[in-house]
């Protein structure tokens, strides 16, 4: 296999695109409508873009600046956790689950925060490209980089959850049904990344850059396709209105 070929600058630099691109359409939602799903999953893919970023500077120059990497660290390990909670918002009528999940995700990303920047870095292991992994951190199961599934864990749960608990409640309502296709989507683009960030932990990082453009292109195409509850809702209307007899 080509590793040069799956490792290029260029598979994170898509990847960043298509995530400012989610990150945009996501904060003019919250902007129109202030739901807390739109900001979370904002956050979440905003640091999901600026890692890509991160990424494809490391291929291009062929080095990782330590603090960079730090950064880098921090924000791919800690998006999960808030792409789930987003979802958690979304599924959840009342926002005291979402809040408490919130304070969780805040309370985890500032004990790894701490870690990250006070632990030695393996200078060894600080190697250009996706081939550093978590490695640098030290060993997989140690602190800090065991403070990863704190958020891989629950954040994915939710989203896997989350996307399936949609497709079952909408595809019933043929007027629905678009939503439960557009989340057949994000629950593929998340298994994607899922998969490709335990490989990537398992050493296997030559398929990460590829899993995360593609995970980034699905979950954007099911956002896009999903668009709004007010689609379906015009479906109905109209359909109602055929139904009326004529006067």
């Amino acid at each position: 296999m080509d590793t040069a070929f799956w490792s290029a600058w260029w598979w994170p630099a898509l990847t960043a695109t298509l995530g400012f691109v989610y990150v945009g359409l996501l904060v003019k939602q919250w902007y129109e409508r202030r739901k807390p799903h739109q900001l979370a999953w904002a956050v979440g893919f905003l640091f999901y873009a600026v890692a890509a970023v991160m990424e494809a500077v490391s291929e291009l120059t062929g080095t990782w600046d330590p603090t960079v990497y730090r950064i880098y660290m921090v924000l791919a390990a800690s998006m999960v956790g808030f792409l789930g909670l987003g979802t958690l918002y979304l599924i959840t009528k009342k926002k005291t689950l979402g809040n408490i999940y919130l304070v969780f995700n805040l309370i985890a990303l500032g004990v790894f925060l701490y870690g990250v920047f006070t632990t030695t870095l393996i200078t060894e292991n600080l190697v250009a490209g996706i081939t550093v992994g978590g490695s640098a951190l030290g060993e997989s199961m140690s602190f800090p980089r065991a403070m990863s599934f704190a958020f891989n864990i629950p954040g994915s749960l939710l989203l896997l959850g989350g996307s399936a608990w949609s497709v079952v409640k909408f595809w019933p309502k043929p007027e629905y049904r678009y939503r439960s296709w557009a989340n057949v989507l994000i629950f593929v683009g998340t298994l994607i990344i899922a998969g490709a960030g335990s490989m990537a932990r398992a050493g296997q990082t030559v398929g990460l850059y590829p899993g995360e453009m593609v995970a980034s292109a699905l979950l954007l195409w099911g956002f896009l396709k999903a668009g709004t509850l007010q689609k379906g809702a015009e479906a109905i209307k109209a359909r109602r209105a055929g139904d009326q007899p004529s006067s």
